[in-house]
């Protein structure tokens, strides 16, 4: 087995651009802000940087990189999120309050590690190197998905500052009106679903095995639900209407006093909506996609609109075909009406990082799609994301589907 020296340079390169980009999605925080951990869903910005280094250390250095050493003892306590093949971890409801190490200590922990990684590509044998490429992948593509948590937990914890602070300045224009929904309809059939396997590109675990799927004809939205569309909803009684809810949605609505989408204000009535977005408080638009609503939100619009989710498998046949819907990806993830489940025949990889998805497979619903915070080149139609129905901090959407 031979490993040409232009694949260990691409490996080192990537690897290197992946991990600086975190860093520049750190750099416009402060310390204060990089400590701060606004609920228990969410994690510090600091912690983000560390537990991706961690995993770097933990499932490559560690079984591979001669004489191996931990670069600090407390680390892998403090920043093992939830591998329980890998030992005890500190509380998650109270990264916050780890204040040290500080941002420059964990600076230092991922330069130190960086080193000794790019020092472990360029001199590992090819056998060793066959070992650890995929590992590498896997843990790159995991630190993408931290890209995603860290701007969508540091804008919850922005939004609770009183003083409305911006995370960056520029804003992107809003969308232009996208017009009455177009209904793509789709013959359904026998169709495959799931990741093609070895030689199609990188996929996470639970994106196989491909299977065939029977889907019924359905019909498509073209595109996503507007703010405009949601404050019709509202201005219906949406979130008075407990005929349009499902009960657990309906019992966790008025637990949580939800009148709109998160992040939505109105302190005012005689004002019009705002919402708090990465780049500051901001008047709601009527043509922007509405975001920051919960599955059981979506659902209830849905109903409300005469019309329902779609199957994860529905969503992905639709993306394949490419037959004419928008923002598929890039804007918000979508809401299927999809339980997350392994597919037919799947079983987790043995060891600690079997941990990584399967574990996770029940009390969550399955989005599919990418948002604007999605790293490029992180998206793909048999991406599963996952979340629990009632969260809405993450950047979700809603796209309907109806039966022919």
């Amino acid at each position: 087995m031979t490993i040409a020296p232009a694949d260990i340079e691409a490996i080192s390169l990537r690897f290197s651009r992946v991990r600086s980009e975190t860093e520049e999605l750190a750099r416009p925080l402060s310390a204060e802000d990089q400590t701060v951990q606004s609920m228990p869903d969410t994690s510090p910005t600091k912690w983000h940087r560390a537990h991706v280094t961690w995993f770097f250390e933990t499932f490559v250095l560690a079984p591979f990189e001669f004489d191996f050493r931990p670069h600090h003892a407390a680390y892998g306590y403090l920043f093992n999120s939830y591998y329980e093949q890998v030992g005890s971890r500190f509380p998650r409801p109270q990264r916050g309050l780890v204040s040290r190490p500080g941002i420059a200590e964990v600076a230092a922990y991922r330069e130190a590690i960086d080193e000794r990684m790019l020092a472990l590509i360029s001199s590992a044998s090819p056998a060793v190197l066959a070992q650890i490429e995929p590992l590498i992948e896997l843990g790159l593509h995991h630190e993408q998905q931290h890209q995603e948590l860290l701007l969508m937990d540091i804008k919850h914890v922005l939004s609770l500052n009183p003083l409305e602070p911006a995370y960056r300045s520029t804003a992107p224009a809003s969308a232009d009106d996208p017009g009455p929904i177009r209904w793509v309809d789709v013959a359904g059939g026998v169709v495959p679903i799931g990741h093609p396997g070895a030689g199609a590109g990188f996929a996470f675990d639970n994106e196989g095995p491909r299977h065939d799927a029977l889907l019924v004809p359905y019909r498509f939205a073209n595109r996503l639900i507007t703010c405009g569309e949601w404050l019709d909803f509202m201005a219906d009684g949406g979130y008075h209407r407990s005929e349009l809810w499902l009960s657990d949605g309906w019992y966790t609505r008025n637990a949580e006093g939800w009148e709109a989408p998160l992040y939505w204000r109105n302190d005012d009535p005689r004002d019009s909506w705002r919402r708090h977005t990465l780049e500051g408080t901001r008047p709601v638009e009527p043509s922007d996609p509405v975001c920051h609503v919960s599955f059981y939100e979506a659902d209830a619009y849905a109903t409300w609109a005469g019309c329902r989710l779609a199957t994860e498998f529905e969503w992905e046949h639709a993306a394949v075909l490419d037959a004419g819907a928008e923002d598929l990806f890039g804007v918000c993830w979508q809401w299927t009406e999809s339980a997350y489940r392994p597919y037919p025949g799947f079983r987790p990889v043995d060891g600690a990082i079997g941990e990584y998805n399967g574990k996770f497979m029940i009390n969550t619903m399955v989005l599919r799609g990418s948002c604007s915070y999605t790293p490029d080149g992180h998206a793909r139609p048999t991406y599963r994301n996952f979340f629990s129905p009632h969260t809405r901090w993450h950047r979700s959407g809603v796209r309907l589907a109806s039966d022919r």
